[in-house]
């Protein structure tokens, strides 16, 4: 009976031999890891959507280019934010929505809440 067991695992398909590489647990973990981060990009890009559709006039806001001010308009059919940078003068200057950063005060609230 062990001779009959043993002539069958021998006689296994040529396909289970790949199983059998160490390259293959090599290819299995990288899908993995590439699944992974495609799905953590896919949410953050979610995220950076979403804060680019809820801002608001009175939001404060940082530009990619790293210019704070505070939104005075919210053109939506063109796409733009009108962004007041200089209280003084009273300077303002057109951005379009997607070279917004991130709006500063929610940042500084979701800080204040993790460290509670």
């Amino acid at each position: 009976m062990t001779t009959a067991l043993a002539i069958l695992a021998q006689q296994a398909p040529q396909w289970v031999n790949i199983f059998r590489s160490p390259l293959t647990l090599v290819f299995v973990l990288i899908i993995f890891m590439w699944i992974f981060m495609i799905n953590s990009k896919r949410k953050q890009d979610r995220r950076r959507q979403d804060m680019l559709k809820q801002i608001k006039k009175g939001d404060r806001i940082q530009t990619i280019g790293g210019i704070l001010g505070t939104v005075v308009e919210v053109r939506e059919q063109d796409d733009e934010v009108v962004v007041k940078v200089d209280e003084s003068s009273n300077a303002k200057i057109r951005f379009i929505r997607g070279a917004i950063s991130r709006v500063v005060e929610q940042a500084e609230r979701e800080r204040a809440e993790v460290k509670s």
